[in-house]
Formats: structure tokens, C-alpha cells, sequence
């Protein structure tokens, strides 16, 4: 993985200060080496931060063509890419170095932009095609890399992260609209936090030239039709597809030049991705478990368990309340998103222990729970929307069940308190998905916090879910399964938005670490995409089919116990702790009085309000202030303006 940067001056001269700066401000994602490169006109400009993963010696980029007119850098991996530089040679391409980055560049030779149908992998490229004079820029299929851009008059900018947007000249200010989806929706698949700044949707890319830009969809996920006729199939038919898919994708992972590792929780996930690498890893394979002083989110006993059923390597990495604290300003930095949880600080940490014990590259779980419907809401869809032929009492006894049986989960995973107003959604879909229901309490309960100029100019879009306008609801979600639409819509922001960034790329990059994920890799999603929901959530149990898969290679307790969210302790349950006390200190600042969106006398009311409240009732909060502590970081990192943001004057409007 590395760090790769674009600039392209349709006018002006793009100059080489502005493409270092760039770059070196991704050195983290890139240690091995910065370098780049400028066309002979000055008006494009590659730039790439390298960490060294395949082709130790001869793979630096940017990466040029055998005629020079076509130049390339890559972040990513591409999978079984020795069977394609064979086949390239074939064609008459003379390859100058032997990693897999180089593939993409003569396959664009080849296919121009329906390369990227031979590409498989976790990728986002900038490519300049000197002969059609055109920027050619794309992202995998499922978000797993990032990619931003923003247009400075008529330059386009273009990088792996926000930060080196903000490096090259982009200016940093906040986007309220922006700010408004973050909170209330997950994210955007296209807008940001910050004014002027995009990013490359999941499976698209983009083509741009001195008069054009446009933004092409390649790979969507298809959901079979609900009433579609399907032949009979065995559960054993099903685990064996997915069991052959599935291993196949762990296998392609462990490709390396330097030591392999996998990160180890208690789920079934990571479970079943370390007991099928230590099938085809030559050594014992090194395991790396975050461990929590709370025994409610500690993982360690049932991860230490699954290590030694696989012959792994057992390494623990104990997290604190005071480390978290510490960590949480680089992390969210390195995220330039906002958290709802430290587990994403967590895994700043996890990723730093690693990058200390030598290694590079990790296998993770991220994914699976967003393909094979692990998480309570999923269940939940399950019960209230597949109740053909279910007793009503005993589904509502079920649904009790799930409420009982995922407490962490309170308002974060499952619905809590108030539901706002989700009428359009349900006029939409015909029915409202449990995620969306629990995003909806989050938002009520954050309205009494928010400045009255903002709930006045956003309030009434409550329940329009931007998600639907940018969904083909009639081709990928009308005649699915309600819990098959719930999947697709999460997808397409949580998983891309949050859970591939705060528990994924960002975390890990910030050491230098490369995050691999078997989940997701299309042809893995492309079978269970085709599976019945029966095959994802039966009864109470979520990810029946990988459980079925691989039961053979996890432990017993792995394979009875239900999903348990990755999430470290709530910051602000011990009124003594260091994580609390700079909950409190940071939030009763003047950084948080300088966002404008916020009304903080009404956050202090809720910080003095934290002691009388129930655990439960201080679980669910914790996440709205987790959410405004890391805006105060954010702010506080980038120097983010809000001078360009007009509120209204409401007194006016209302005696109007």
C-alpha cells in the first residue's frame, strides 16, 4: 500500500513544490521512498509515497509506459497479477519492473477503462493518458482504498487522503451540508466533511480532461429478485461454495515479499480468516489481539483460544483508558472523519504494535458483517420483515431476546429511544431498515445539542435519506429482500464511510501497515450476493453460511457465539478516568465554542448531566460525544474555517 497524489492544471503550470508537499504529507503511508513526476508542459503532475510489499528493488512509481506517454501510480494490491504480466508479455508488453502495480498500466493500454474488470484487489490509481490527454483515476470496488478530490479554479487535485489535498493548496474549511450527513446518515458516498472536497464513490472511476469530468459506476453488488426462481440447494452445497471462495481469497492474501500477519479478535471473522491462512501460511502464522481492562469488550481469552487451535503465534496488545485518550487527536487526524467509538483509536494503537514488531502486512475481518449480515439490526430486519409462516409471539419474544443479548449494542448497533420522523424512507422502500431506524434515535438525541440556525436550515430534511436519491432503488433494491436492501444500503455508506476507514485503511496506513480483506474480494461477495438471506441470518443465528464453512477450523466457543461488535469501553462510564477527563476538558473548550454548528451550553448541560445517568443511558451518549470530540480535533488539526458559512438571522426570518 502507499500514497499516491494528482494535480492537473488545465490553465496554470503545475509546479513540483506543490507535488512534494503533497506527497511527503503521506510519508506515513509511505515510508520506503517519495517520489515523482511532471509532464513536459507543466500541466500534470504524479506523486507517490511507496511502501515496499511486492518487488522490493524495482518497483517504484510513478511508473511510465514503454512509449512514455502513459504514466501510472497505484495504492493497492492486485491479486493473481503473475498470471496477467504473462499474459500481458504475450501481447507484446515489455514490463519494467516485477510488482503487481504495473498490470494496471499496460491493461489500460489494452481496455482502456474496463481494465478494471481485470483487476482484483483493494486499489485506487491516478493514471495520465498523454494520447487522449485525459486523467484516468479509480477506486476499488468496494471502498477499501480511499481517493479524494477538489477543483482550486481550474486544478484539479486528487489524493489518497484529505490531508495531502490540504498540503498541495486546497483550502480547509468546513462543509455544513457535509458536517449535517456525517452526523445524521453515516456519510456521503461522494461529499465530505470539508467544503470543496469530493471523494471517488466505491467501484467507479473518473475520467477528466481539459473541457470534461465524469464519474462512471463499473461493479455494483446485484441482488437477486426476491421471487426469483432459483434451483434447490443443500446448506452443504451453499458452505462448500463459499467455504472454496472464500479460501481461495485468504490464499491470494498471504502473496508477499515481506512477513504476513493476521489481526485476532473473538469474532468468527477474523477466526475464520487466521484458520484458513494457517493453512496455507508455511509457518506459524503471528496473531495480534487488542485486549481490554473492561471483561465486557475483552476479547483476549476466546482469541488466545482460537491461536492455539490454529498453531498461531499468540501476541496480545493490552489498551488502556489513559492510551486511548492519548492516541485518540492522531488517530482521528489520521481518519479526518469522526468516530463513534475508540475501537477506531484502538486500532491505531494495534496497527502501531504491529509496525513495532516488524511486519508490514495484516489479514483482517473487516467486511464480512456487511456481506453476511452479522450485525443485531440485520437480525432484527429479519424478524420484522421475513415473518412469513413465524409465530407473532414468538417472533416478538425473539426481538426481546436480541435487545437482551447485545447491550453494548444500544444505540449504536440497534435502535434506542426516540425514532424522528422516517416516513419518506418507509414511502421509499415500503418499509425502514433497523440501521436506519437506530441512525434516526442518534440524531434525536443529538438535536437538543445542535446551534438553532442549523436545526432551523436542516431540521426539515429529517428522514430524507440522501442515500435513496443516489440509489437506482428501481434496478438494485425494488422486488429484494427487505434484509438483501438493508445490506446494499449499508454498504454504500457505513461500510465504505466509516468501516473501512475508521477500522480500516486509515489506521492501519498511519504506521505503515497494509490491511487485507479476504471478505472483500469480489468474487468472495459475488457468490454469498447469490445466496439466499437464509444462508446469512437462520433464526438468531447471523453469518450461517461462514459458520458452516469453515466450523472445521475455529473453536467451538467461535462457532456458538453470536456477533460481538468490535467496540472498546465508552469513554465516559468512570468519572475518573483520563479518557473522561479529556471527554470533558476538550468539549467545554474554546475549540468546541469555534464550531459553528454546535451549541455548547447545551453540551456542558449534557456533560453535567453524565453522573445521574444510568450505564445503559451513558453508553448510547457516548457515541454523540465522540462524535463532537473528534470535530474538536479535526478543527483544531486542520485549522478549519468556517468564516465562508452564513447563518441566518433567525430573528429576522421569524418576524418575517
Amino acid at each position: 500500500m502507499c500514497g499516491i497524489v494528482g494535480v492537473f492544471a488545465r490553465r496554470e503550470r503545475v509546479h513540483v513544490e506543490t507535488l512534494q508537499r503533497a506527497t511527503q504529507s503521506l510519508y506515513h503511508r509511505g515510508p520506503d521512498g517519495q517520489r515523482h513526476w511532471i509532464s513536459p508542459d507543466h500541466h500534470i503532475g504524479l506523486g507517490h509515497s511507496r511502501l515496499s510489499i511486492i518487488d522490493l528493488t524495482t518497483g517504484d512509481q510513478p511508473i511510465a509506459s514503454e512509449d512514455g506517454r502513459t504514466h501510472i501510480v497505484v495504492n493497492g494490491e492486485f491479486y493473481g497479477y503473475e498470471d496477467i504480466r504473462q499474459q500481458l508479455q504475450q501481447r507484446g508488453h515489455r514490463l519494467r519492473t516485477k510488482s503487481d502495480s504495473e498490470i494496471a498500466l499496460h491493461l489500460y493500454e489494452d481496455f482502456g477503462p474496463h481494465c478494471l474488470e481485470h483487476l482484483r484487489g483493494e486499489f485506487a490509481l491516478i493514471l495520465w493518458d498523454e494520447n487522449r490527454r485525459r486523467l484516468f483515476a479509480a477506486r476499488d470496488r468496494f471502498g477499501i482504498k480511499p481517493l479524494f478530490y477538489a477543483w482550486v479554479g481550474e486544478t484539479l487535485y486528487i489524493a489518497s487522503e484529505v490531508k495531502a489535498l490540504f498540503a498541495a493548496g486546497v483550502p480547509a474549511r468546513w462543509d455544513e451540508e457535509g458536517v449535517y450527513y456525517a452526523m445524521s446518515f453515516g456519510g456521503h458516498q461522494v461529499r465530505t466533511l470539508y467544503d470543496g472536497v469530493f471523494q471517488v464513490p466505491p467501484g467507479h472511476y473518473m475520467l477528466v480532461s481539459d473541457k470534461h469530468l465524469q464519474l462512471n459506476q463499473y461493479w455494483d453488488f446485484h441482488y437477486p429478485p426476491s421471487n426469483g426462481s432459483t434451483p434447490a440447494r443443500s446448506d452443504a452445497d451453499y458452505a462448500a461454495e463459499f467455504r472454496e471462495a472464500l479460501e481461495e481469497s485468504v490464499r491470494l492474501r498471504l502473496r508477499a515479499d515481506v512477513p504476513v500477519g493476521v489481526y485476532l479478535s473473538g469474532g468468527l471473522d477474523s477466526c475464520a480468516v487466521l484458520g484458513l491462512a494457517a493453512r496455507h501460511h508455511p509457518d506459524s502464522i503471528k496473531a495480534f489481539t487488542l485486549t481490554f481492562e473492561d471483561a465486557a469488550y475483552d476479547e483476549g481469552p476466546i482469541a488466545r483460544e482460537m491461536a492455539a487451535k490454529a498453531g498461531a503465534e499468540f501476541n496480545a496488545i493490552p489498551i488502556s483508558q489513559r492510551k486511548l485518550a492519548d492516541a485518540f487527536a492522531d488517530a482521528i487526524t489520521q481518519a479526518e472523519t469522526p468516530c463513534v467509538n475508540a475501537h477506531g483509536v484502538a486500532k491505531y494503537l494495534l496497527s502501531r504494535a504491529v509496525r513495532d514488531a516488524g511486519y508490514k502486512v495484516v489479514l483482517t475481518g473487516e467486511g464480512s458483517d456487511e456481506v453476511l449480515g452479522g450485525y443485531p439490526h440485520f437480525r432484527r430486519d429479519m424478524l420484522l420483515y421475513n415473518r412469513e409462516g413465524q409465530d407473532a409471539a414468538a417472533v416478538e419474544e425473539l426481538l426481546q431476546w436480541l435487545n437482551q443479548h447485545n447491550t453494548v449494542s444500544r444505540g449504536l448497533l440497534l435502535p434506542d429511544g426516540e425514532v424522528g420522523n422516517l416516513d419518506h424512507v418507509k414511502r421509499v422502500l415500503g418499509f425502514v431498515p433497523s440501521w436506519i431506524e437506530t441512525f434516526s434515535t442518534r440524531t434525536v438525541k443529538l438535536r437538543p445539542l445542535l446551534a438553532d440556525w442549523f436545526q432551523q436550515k436542516y431540521g426539515h430534511r429529517e428522514g430524507e435519506y440522501f442515500i435513496l436519491d443516489d440509489t437506482d432503488v428501481l434496478r438494485q433494491l425494488r422486488g429484494r429482500d427487505a434484509v438483501h436492501q438493508a445490506l446494499y444500503l449499508w454498504s454504500k455508506t457505513v461500510m465504505a464511510g466509516y468501516i473501512l476507514t475508521m477500522l480500516g485503511d486509515r489506521m492501519e496506513m498511519a504506521h505503515s501497515i497494509e490491511g487485507r480483506v479476504p471478505f472483500l474480494d469480489h468474487k468472495v461477495v459475488e457468490v454469498i450476493v447469490n445466496q439466499p438471506v437464509s444462508q446469512k441470518i437462520r433464526g438468531m443465528t447471523e453469518k450461517f453460511v461462514l459458520r458452516e464453512a469453515i466450523k472445521d477450523i475455529i473453536t467451538d466457543t467461535v462457532y456458538k457465539r453470536q456477533k460481538h461488535p468490535f467496540l472498546s469501553p465508552p469513554a465516559t462510564l468512570n468519572p475518573d478516568d483520563t479518557f473522561q477527563t479529556f471527554v470533558q476538558d476538550m468539549l467545554r473548550s474554546d475549540i468546541m465554542k469555534s464550531i459553528p454548528f454546535y451549541n455548547q451550553k447545551s453540551i456542558v448541560a449534557l456533560l453535567d448531566q453524565l453522573p445521574s445517568m444510568d450505564v445503559g443511558a451513558r453508553t448510547a451518549y457516548d457515541q454523540l460525544l465522540m462524535y463532537l470530540l473528534s470535530l474538536c480535533v479535526l478543527q483544531k488539526s486542520f485549522g478549519i474555517s468556517s468564516s465562508h458559512i452564513q447563518e441566518p438571522n433567525l430573528a429576522a426570518a421569524a418576524a418575517n
